[in-house]
């Protein structure tokens, strides 16, 4: 693979894979959790907190291992094979490529605004309980565009992502800018910028932790871009650059964005919000009826933005566990544009099963509790390689070492445990999704 990815290419990647639609729902569901604008706040501030220092942990490794497959590198290098497959695993069968149909989906519901053909009462096809409707498909068909669109190199890829990125970008300062003037002109402004009434320990560490999945959710996918660490140029400073510069980024706009949201809107305004859509109500409020059409279409830039950033980086993976014989052998080849076009059509259809089935989201309730396992196991491993490879030239090093990745294992171990215990539903599940990988691997591994 050519090294053609630049910082502003890596950067754009990084932010435009965290950005999707997530920002303008999820505040509704956690205000309610957690009970308080304070707490709110706060649970935005240590997602941020958790997220940098995960991707301060990531540079090192990036830095050091500048392969495509990223994750799934460094978890077999510091682990052993089993481990790497467990999330190459995980990753195929629910994280990206569910993630990948919701996004898609989300795109087409908010398409539905505009074209109102677009819709989930339009049922094209139907079989006993199975619909197929034009959401279904305009998912699908937008899936498939840009898995078509990647066919092209890295370097046409990353010029759509950054076209997108900074068009979702600029909607967000949009909101954000509209929605202090609205608070500007108010007669009587109470702004809340601080956690100064916060009281988590009325409802206690556990459920705090718990509510944080949201944030969490809606904060992920900034490890993609160590998927393609086999195609940036000078990755050694690029990598570490781009983590830093993304993360911290959106991690601004997702705090700008919910001062906007409890300084603009009340209480019962966000909870109770239509739909859970916080952002449309905001924009509503702000622009009258229009305010809908204005944040459709914010979202449509963003979750399409999002698709693309989630495709081109996903089939890396693939591609990396193909080359290592844990994954269809025909995934290991790249085509004349050097894109590993097969990767992406196997990334495709099964993303448009899941967008078929309708399952995806029930399954993406379950991957956030994987997903922290998996980023833990991972920090973790800057531990676990600097005593194994002591060796292995490191040309970026973790800050405040052991500090920050300790501090990350120990807030992301409490939210796991708080998940088993007050959201048993959905992490026993996630945890199952993982462990069914272990007997696929050994198949693998004796036919080899």
């Amino acid at each position: 693979m050519n090294k053609k990815l630049n910082l502003l290419d890596s950067t754009m990647l990084v932010m435009g894979s965290m950005i999707g639609s997530g920002i303008f729902i999820v505040s509704a569901d956690m205000l309610h959790d957690l009970g308080s604008i304070e707490n709110l706040l706060f649970a935005w501030i240590v997602t941020g907190l958790l997220t940098l220092f995960a991707a301060l942990s990531y540079a090192e490794l990036g830095a050091a291992m500048p392969k495509a497959g990223g994750q799934y590198i460094y978890l077999k290098e510091a682990y052993g094979k089993l481990f790497g497959f467990l999330y190459g695993w995980t990753l195929f069968t629910v994280i990206q490529t569910g993630t990948i149909a919701a996004v898609a989906v989300a795109f087409a519901k908010f398409s539905g605004v505009l074209f109102p053909v677009i819709s989930e009462k339009n049922i094209l096809f139907q079989l006993g309980s199975f619909t197929f409707t034009t959401v279904q498909l305009l998912g699908i068909a937008v899936l498939w565009l840009l898995t078509f669109s990647n066919f092209r190199s890295v370097k046409q890829g990353a010029l759509v992502q950054n076209v997108f990125t900074i068009s979702k970008i600029a909607a967000l300062l949009f909101v954000i800018a509209a929605g202090f003037y609205f608070i500007s002109q108010a007669e009587t402004v109470q702004w809340h910028f601080s956690t100064g009434g916060f009281s988590i320990g009325q409802i206690g560490i556990g459920v705090f932790s718990a509510a944080l999945v949201g944030s969490i959710f809606s904060s992920d996918a900034w490890n993609n871009i160590t998927f393609t660490a086999g195609e940036i140029d000078q990755p050694a400073k690029t990598l570490p650059r781009a983590l830093l510069l993304g993360t911290g980024g959106v991690t601004l706009l997702y705090l700008f964005c919910n001062l906007v949201y409890v300084n603009a809107l009340s209480s019962d305004q966000i909870v109770n919000a239509e739909y859970k859509r916080v952002g449309t109500v905001l924009m509503n409020t702000v622009f009258g009826e229009t305010g809908a059409l204005l944040m459709a279409i914010m979202i449509m830039v963003s979750t399409f933005g999002c698709i693309n950033g989630l495709t081109l980086s996903g089939a890396r993976v693939y591609y990396a566990m193909a080359k290592d014989g844990y994954f269809l052998k025909s995934a290991a080849s790249l085509n004349k544009n050097e894109a590993p076009q097969r990767a992406l059509i196997m990334q495709a259809v099964w993303t448009s099963i899941l967008t078929l089935s309708g399952s995806y989201g029930d399954l993406l309730d379950y991957v956030v509790f994987a997903v922290l396992l998996f980023y833990i196991l991972t920090v973790a491993g800057v531990f676990v390689l600097r005593a194994k490879q002591p060796q292995l030239e490191r040309p970026y090093k973790v800050l405040w070492y052991p500090v920050i990745p300790a501090l990350y294992i120990i807030m992301a171990g409490i939210i796991c445990v708080s998940l088993l215990i007050y959201k048993p539903n959905y992490s026993y599940p996630g945890l199952a999704i993982v462990l069914l990988g272990v007997p696929v691997y050994y198949f693998i591994k004796g036919k080899e």
